[in-house]
């Protein structure tokens, strides 16, 4: 059985939402506080060098970090929940899943603790990263159409950060009048029987 360290309302409820998805069983292990020094945070980092959530484990104690990375994995072992070899929509899964983590998930890294990055300017950079984000969902809601889900009318691991997602900045209010329609498959998502003990526990 996996193991998945998180905190609850942290990025590693994508992971979570992802694992019940899946019907995959995994053991979740609450670091919250990692963020900052002490016992959390130092049993993390024996782990992750990184010090970061999610930090999955399998059971022969090999380590893998990163939700796109998690996804691809249960991926390989669930492949009902990506779109099949040959489906246009396959290659608009990788590229979605890459350009979150990439594009859209480092402005919290940079914004969220701005501090950490720059002394003169950290009002600036949060300021900036806050734009930059807000302009990506805006591109992500002009490529939809009118499906349930992200790519379709049946769910997929990619579904699983939107939950998360919206509850970000710049908040559920944001994306009801700025992007509706990733709204809207949040809420989806949320709906699923299979995940209502995770949406409890990061109170989703």
């Amino acid at each position: 059985m996996f193991t998945l360290y998180g905190a609850p309302g942290w990025g590693s409820a994508i992971s979570e939402l992802m694992f019940e998805l899946c019907g995959e069983p995994y053991r979740w292990v609450d670091v919250s506080g990692f963020d900052q020094p002490g016992e959390a945070r130092d049993r993390l980092l024996a782990l992750n060098p990184l010090g970061q959530v999610p930090t999955l484990q399998s059971e022969d104690g090999a380590v893998l970090t990163e939700s796109a990375a998690i996804a691809l994995m249960l991926a390989d072992r669930h492949p009902a929940l990506i779109p099949p070899p040959g489906d246009p929509q396959r290659m608009r899964f990788h590229h979605w899943l890459v350009w979150l983590v990439a594009a859209v998930y480092p402005t919290f890294t940079y914004g969220d603790y701005p501090q950490r990055w720059t002394a003169a300017g950290a009002q600036e950079l949060k300021q900036s990263t806050d734009a930059h984000r807000e302009a990506a969902y805006r591109w992500l809601e002009s490529q939809l159409g009118d499906s349930a889900f992200l790519l379709g009318d049946n769910i997929t691991l990619l579904d699983a950060y939107l939950p998360v997602l919206v509850r970000w900045q710049p908040r559920e209010a944001w994306f009801q009048a700025c992007a509706p329609k990733l709204w809207g498959i949040a809420q989806r998502v949320k709906a699923q029987k299979a995940l209502q003990s995770v949406v409890a526990r990061n109170q989703l």
